[in-house]
């Protein structure tokens, strides 16, 4: 790798500001806000909106939407039923 040309890379705390999550991780993220970690160092604190403790695909709360084929929506939209 070409020297001075890589962003620095460091571990950072982000915690997610709609249910208070946080974890350790490494980045190139850098923030003027610090947090202590429970080893005792203090880590740069990167807030995010969604991480794996509230978005709904990891919570279980995904709601799936009904997806028809391509047959079931060309009967709708001509009216036909399956019947006829």
């Amino acid at each position: 790798m070409k020297q001075g040309i890589h962003p620095e890379y460091h571990k950072v705390v982000f915690r997610d500001t709609s249910t208070g999550y946080e974890f350790l991780s490494g980045s190139t993220k850098t923030s003027n806000e610090t947090v202590e970690w429970s080893d005792g160092n203090t880590y740069p604190l990167i807030r995010v909106e969604i991480s794996s403790d509230s978005h709904p695909f990891y919570t279980g709360k995904q709601k799936f939407a009904q997806a028809d084929g391509r047959i079931d929506r060309f009967n709708k939209k001509y009216g036909l039923s399956e019947e006829e």
